[in-house]
């Protein structure tokens, strides 16, 4: 089978690479290939290739930006996984897709599960919920992974900024009030390819069973500000951390209070996943 993977360069992307090596023929592109603001692009490359399972990590990540350029976080989050969607049911392939927690309002303090309403409260989460839905309407064979506060040891992420500026500065004031797991880039792309072994062995009538939307979080919650003493406990770096509010931080973009998804019905059919502690002692090893 060939595997096609979009964002190869991005720290989900880099791992999705590694993780499915064995299940079949990799195609990875990075944006000079398929860039997914062009959605001619999007569709040429996916004709050219002709896989018979599209993974898709690529995305609009930049939550604050997308509030200033709603139109271009649309194009790449909802219309390019509609054309991907669209184009692999032409050819009678699968489409994996990844979203985010971003799509729950976080106003409930209890844990969302895959069929809770959703609400976004910021662009980011609505163009990433209107691809979801683009998805779904396609009637393509799918698996769409909801995960959150995504890190690892490349690219842009929480965990890297956190490191360079504990290093640069003297006290660090960190968001205590927003509630969610921080999920290591390559606990999702590990995850990905457990599942999608399951499926290779299941033929038409797994995605039948299996087809749809899962949360796929590290287990466990914490706050932004106890993930940074973490982290900064692990890289063995002092520096005082000071708690505030969101209200104290304001940035563009609204983010939910609490954004925690059960993953319950993933652990159920496929696998386990590890807590948000164990994951970060990993990666930072």
């Amino acid at each position: 089978m060939k595997i096609l993977l979009t964002g190869c360069t991005g720290q989900v992307g880099y791992e999705l690479e590694r993780s499915l090596q064995g299940l079949g023929q990799v195609v990875a592109v990075d944006r000079s290939r398929m860039d997914l603001s062009d959605l001619d692009q999007v569709r040429a490359v996916i004709r050219a290739e002709r896989p018979g399972l599209i993974v898709n990590p690529a995305a609009y990540t930049a939550v604050d930006k997308a509030e200033s350029e709603p139109g271009l976080a649309h194009r790449i989050n909802a219309e390019a996984p509609r054309v991907m969607a669209e184009e692999a049911k032409a050819l009678g392939a699968a489409l994996v897709h990844y979203s985010t927690d971003y799509v729950f309002p976080g106003d409930d303090p209890a844990p969302r599960s895959e069929d809770d309403a959703t609400a976004p409260i910021n662009v980011y989460g609505a163009s990433k919920l209107a691809g979801e839905q683009a998805i779904a309407a396609s009637g393509v064979r799918h698996l769409i992974f909801r995960t959150s506060w995504v890190y690892g040891m490349r690219g842009k992420n929480f965990l890297l900024t956190m490191l360079r500026l504990a290093k640069e500065r003297e006290e660090l004031r960190i968001v205590a009030d927003q509630h969610g797991a921080p999920t290591w880039s390559r606990t999702i792309a590990d995850t990905t390819a457990l599942v999608l072994a399951q499926a290779a062995q299941g033929g038409e009538g797994w995605w039948r069973e299996n087809g749809g939307i899962y949360h796929l979080s590290s287990q466990g919650q914490t706050t932004w500000f106890d993930f940074t003493r973490a982290i900064l406990e692990q890289a063995g770096i002092e520096c005082r951390l000071v708690p505030i509010t969101s209200a104290e931080y304001p940035v563009p973009a609204r983010r939910p209070h609490y954004s925690v998804m059960s993953s319950q019905r993933l652990l159920d059919r496929f696998c386990s996943l590890p807590s948000w502690e164990e994951a970060l002692r990993l990666c930072m090893n």
